[in-house]
């Protein structure tokens, strides 16, 4: 008797000491083993389709950010041990026992259309009934944030309004005026009327370029973001450091397109840190919103705030496929944070379904406008800009000539893609790494003598040069007739004073123009001398439209393969001389004259800094 006293007393004193435990442990410690072991319940009929299209806004539009700053309950109540635990106890229920059927719930005309409206967002049949694709569409992987965001203040988030029927005829391709190679490029009216559909502030019809300036709390107000990666918060799938180069490329990506810099700060408080990010299971780093588990959610994020990632799902770096790409994921949030609702378009990063088969190896043109609206486009002179010639063989064995183009400011440097418009996705890479012994900081030159019999490709700065060498892709610092670099200018070109402000060499008449204050030198590669006296630019380069003309102190003066053409930068702007084609069309066209000016970044697209711990130092 005394000894079954004591064995109920030590089964209840141990019932209670679990119940009190906050982690309930499998028998064999699977759960511990493996934090995917916690499954999302599947959308399977009425009741959890309600719970879907209320949780994400279908039904009423959600106030996120208000939901953000909401207390969140104290869980440790879920957990207290109860006054009579022993009247817990049931026998577990059988299941080969007949279940009562359950009656069929009613469905409301708020349900109705909201599932209509789901479907149709969706891109599969408007039924209104919860069938076979909508449970599909339904139970897909998926953002966390809701589709219908109602933000507090005077901000409305319209991602969902038909923005699926955007889709199939919203491009055009045409080919570029000057003979270039097909570019895809969007009809300005669509393009202006998916922007609106994005954003549209109540009281207000159509969105615009200053739109930062004039809706609060939709973006960040500072070029320069801080963010960490919280030490409570660190996955228990992956390393730190992978965990950490993953989102330093999410971060970079959005970078990339906008004005904006990030840099990891994991020095000041965590109040002073802009975006902060961690990784939990359930609830999770005192957050309002409860993750479901592995196979449905993956993720929320808030606006101008943070991001969590649910740990019960497999994320995996870019070089591993086989999971939830944590990058994709990464971006996506991002977008959130940045002021972006969700977009139902394919081939967006902010669709709120993860498709697993898409890539994520850049924003596409549809997203960089969009955030764009929000942050504008970068804009910064340029201290040269080039077409680098160089011959190679094709398939065939046969010698071709290529160009690629490049932009260089201070450290950086970009290739362009002029086929598709933009830089190429990665970068811009430091110029130390790309361009061997090239001297640091701003250039102020490239000239490329190119000829049948010459291929000379010299780059100037402040009173010297220096003579690149090709096949090695460095400098020279003695080339083949024995000239060591670098040189002054003065000494390789007769005539010629240092510093320059930028030159181009002009492959028509074989002659190299160096610009400096209000004057152009040209000096003729086989005479090896200037051509007369310096001459006024104006004089050389006569504006089109009166007043109109750049006068001195010029950034760059590049000719482009691309466009057959000469273009002068200074400053945000760009002057394109004219040129033959331009002259066939207008024969009244002054020689050389220089056209009206243009913003740089409407002519080429999203040439944008990046933070310095960002850049590949390899």
């Amino acid at each position: 008797m005394r000894l079954a006293f004591h064995l109920t007393l030590f089964y209840v004193t141990t019932l209670i000491w679990v119940d009190c435990e906050k982690l309930f442990h499998h028998r064999d410690h699977s759960d511990i083993a493996s934090s995917s072991q916690r499954w999302a319940r599947p959308i399977l009929e009425q009741t959890a389709a309600e719970q879907y299209l209320s949780k994400y806004g279908w039904t009423e539009q959600i106030n996120w950010t208000k939901i953000q700053h909401q207390k969140v309950e104290n869980i440790e109540d879920d957990y207290r041990a109860p006054k009579d635990l022993l009247q817990l106890i049931r026998e577990a229920s059988s299941d080969s026992k007949p279940r009562q059927p359950q009656a069929v719930p009613t469905r409301s005309v708020v349900y109705i259309e909201a599932l209509k409206q789901f479907q149709k967002a969706n891109g599969i049949p408007v039924t209104g009934e919860l069938d076979t694709a909508t449970k599909g569409a339904m139970n897909k992987p998926r953002c966390g944030v809701p589709d219908k965001v109602l933000s507090e203040g005077t901000l409305m988030y319209n991602g969902t309004s038909d923005i699926a029927n955007q889709t199939s005829d919203f491009h055009r391709t045409t080919a570029d005026n000057n003979g270039g190679t097909n570019v895809t490029v969007s009809s300005n009216s669509r393009k202006k009327r998916f922007l609106q559909l994005l954003f549209t502030p109540r009281g207000q019809v159509s969105a615009n370029p200053d739109l930062v300036n004039k809706l609060p709390k939709m973006a960040f107000f500072k070029p320069k973001l801080t963010w960490r990666l919280m030490g409570e918060g660190y996955s228990n799938q992956l390393s730190i450091e992978d965990q950490k180069h993953v989102l330093r490329m999410a971060f970079r990506m959005w970078s990339e397109v906008i004005p904006l810099e990030f840099e990891e700060n994991i020095q000041s408080p965590a109040s002073m840190v802009d975006i902060k990010l961690g990784f939990g299971t359930g609830r999770h780093m005192g957050c309002t919103r409860t993750f479901d588990g592995n196979g449905h959610e993956f993720a929320h994020a808030w606006q101008l705030g943070d991001i969590h990632f649910d740990d019960d799902d497999h994320f995996t770096t870019p070089s591993n496929g086989n999971g939830i790409s944590l990058l994709k994921v990464a971006v996506h949030e991002l977008g959130h944070v940045l002021g972006l609702p969700h977009i139902y378009r394919h081939g967006s990063v902010m669709q709120p379904s993860y498709i697993p088969e898409d890539s994520m190896s850049e924003l596409d043109w549809l997203d960089r406008k969009a955030i764009q609206q929000l942050y504008g486009v970068c804009e910064s002179p340029f201290d040269t800009v080039f077409d680098w010639i160089h011959r190679e063989k094709n398939q065939y064995g046969e010698a071709v000539i290529q160009f690629i183009t490049y932009f260089f400011r201070n450290e950086l440097y970009w290739l362009y893609e002029n086929r598709n418009n933009r830089t190429r996705y990665g970068d811009p890479i430091s110029i130390s790494v790309g361009w061997q012994g090239i001297p640091s900081g701003s250039i102020d030159a490239f000239v490329h003598i190119w000829t049948w019999t010459l291929d000379v490709i010299y780059f100037f700065k402040g009173t010297q040069f220096w003579r690149y060498d090709n096949e090695n892709d460095q400098t020279y610092t003695e080339d083949a007739e024995g000239d060591k670099y670098p040189k002054l200018i003065s000494e390789g070109f007769p005539g010629v004073q240092g510093p320059i402000d930028t030159a181009f060499y002009h492959n028509r008449d074989q002659n190299i123009y160096f610009f400096k204050g209000s004057n152009v030198v040209i000096f003729n590669v086989n005479t090896n001398q200037i051509n007369g006296h310096p001459k006024r630019i104006i004089d050389v380069f006569p504006p089109v439209v009166q007043n109109d003309h750049p006068i001195e102190n010029l950034n760059v003066v590049y000719y482009s393969y691309h466009y057959q053409s000469i273009f002068f930068f200074k400053n945000n702007f760009f002057w394109k001389v004219v040129n033959d084609w331009d002259k066939k069309k207008n024969p009244l066209l002054p020689l050389n004259g220089l056209m009206p000016k243009r913003k740089i970044s409407d002519q080429w697209f999203d040439i944008c800094d990046v933070h310095y711990s960002m850049l590949d130092k390899n």
